[in-house]
């Protein structure tokens, strides 16, 4: 005799029992606060969850390796070394995480650098939190948001001003940066002042400047901006 089951109740579909999984994100950043901050915009965003947070490299290596993440968040300046190395280091390790570098430093250089180390996507920390979410989703689902073009684009875009100058040019730019007078600078170089003013009048020529003061100050921002501190 056949069994009945309409007393057992509906039998669930499997697809349906079967939630979706949210994406597991771990953070890279030596500033607890700021750790704690992209923490809670990530758990807070519907399906994703932070499963691990860290403040070095090594301390990044080892977890990701315990709990194997789908998305890293990484920043770029650690005490150990760098969020570059984490990407490099965990290609190999948990070649499954996908690396989204969350940085305060708009450097091309650094761009560029993350982009062949493996990262899938480049933010800065002035992005909303609901751009981070966004984010995180598209390279969890498997795209990159950034391409060689993008990168070839933004160097177009921010020419180096210092690309015309002479060796000696360069020279005196960076003695200037260092806060020496012209005849000190001379002195440095084993030339006449006349010669370093004429380098200077050059040099603020072929840079679109117009003041010594500007090319200090130019110099500092440099300095100032280099992402590897």
């Amino acid at each position: 005799m056949p069994r009945n089951l309409g007393s057992l109740g509906t039998v669930p579909n499997a697809q349906e029992s079967q939630q979706p999984r949210d994406i597991r994100v771990m953070i890279i950043d030596d500033h607890e606060i700021v750790r704690r901050g992209i923490a809670e915009i990530v758990d807070r965003a519907d399906g994703l969850t932070v499963v691990a947070e860290a403040g070095s490299v090594a301390e990044a290596v080892r977890r990701a390796e315990l709990v194997r993440p789908e998305v890293l968040l990484v920043d770029l300046q650690l005490p150990d070394g760098t969020g570059i190395d984490i990407v490099r280091t965990l290609r190999e390790k948990v070649p499954d995480a996908r690396p989204v570098v969350l940085t305060s430093f708009d450097d091309d250089d650094a761009l560029a650098e993350a982009l062949e180390a493996g990262a899938k996507a480049y933010l800065l920390k002035t992005v909303r939190g609901a751009e981070i979410a966004d984010v995180v989703k598209a390279v969890a689902a498997g795209r990159t948001l950034l391409d060689e073009r993008t990168v070839t684009r933004r160097r177009a875009d921010h020419e180096d001003p210092t690309a015309d100058l002479t060796p000696s040019e360069r020279r005196v730019l960076e003695l200037i940066g260092d806060g020496l007078s012209n005849r000190e600078i001379g002195e440095r170089l084993g030339v006449a002042e006349k010669t370093v003013k004429n380098h200077i009048t050059s040099l603020l020529s072929k840079m679109g400047l117009q003041r010594r003061t500007q090319v200090a100050a130019w110099v500092a921002g440099q300095r100032a901006a280099g992402w590897r501190g």
